[in-house]
């Protein structure tokens, strides 16, 4: 399992090393949410890396279903969460353009497991993130986020139009609402921890 410790002084002044921090990514479409989510749950002034649409990107960018977005993520967007004494996330938003994808390989290096965005409206849009994460053995969850005009769909449904491996979690969210976002990221580190703890059985039995 890929993670990092982090030194924090104790009560006592001594030199705590007990506290982990891992890596979690967060994927999707363009427009999907992933700006959202970071900003909802970072506990932090979250890093966002975003710049104003242009005519330029006209031809490139599909707004369809997303009139009102004005601005998109070029490099990442980054927070940190803690979920428990001892247990941080650094999380990492993708950008969702096909131009800036070069930069998953990057930004996947060392991630425990993803959190895949997905819109019920646009749920082609995630197909990519899906099968790169698929690829690559890293563990994810695809968390639905329930826009209010969107049609209702249930996990079983979502999951089966995805094609998802058998497992592969999907939950309903809404990523503008930090306990919800948090309660996604507790599914994921959930998960990701019995794929590694298997993977791990495997390699020694």
């Amino acid at each position: 399992m890929d993670y990092e410790r982090s030194e924090s002084t104790g009560g006592d002044g001594g030199v705590d090393t007990t506290a982990l921090a891992l890596k979690i990514l967060v994927a999707g479409g363009f427009g999907v949410g992933k700006t959202t989510l970071v900003g909802a749950v970072s506990e932090i002034r979250p890093l966002r890396t975003e710049e104003r649409l242009s005519r330029a990107g006209e031809s490139v960018d599909d707004t369809d279903g997303v009139d009102q977005k004005t601005t998109t993520t070029v490099a990442m967007d980054f927070g940190r969460i803690t979920i428990r004494a001892g247990l941080s996330l650094y999380l990492f938003g993708t950008p969702g353009q096909d131009r800036f994808w070069f930069l998953w390989d990057e930004l996947s290096q060392g991630a425990l497991g993803a959190v895949v965005l997905a819109d019920t409206r646009r749920l082609e849009d995630c197909f990519p993130a899906v099968d790169y994460f698929e690829h690559r053995g890293i563990p994810f969850v695809v968390a639905v986020n329930c826009f209010a005009d969107a049609r209702n769909y249930g996990a079983h449904e979502v999951s089966r139009a995805l094609d998802l491996d058998r497992g592969t979690p999907v939950v309903l969210c809404d990523a503008r609402d930090r306990d919800s976002g948090k309660e996604v990221l507790i599914r994921l580190v959930e998960y990701a921890g019995r794929v590694h703890t298997a993977r791990l059985l495997d390699s020694v039995g």
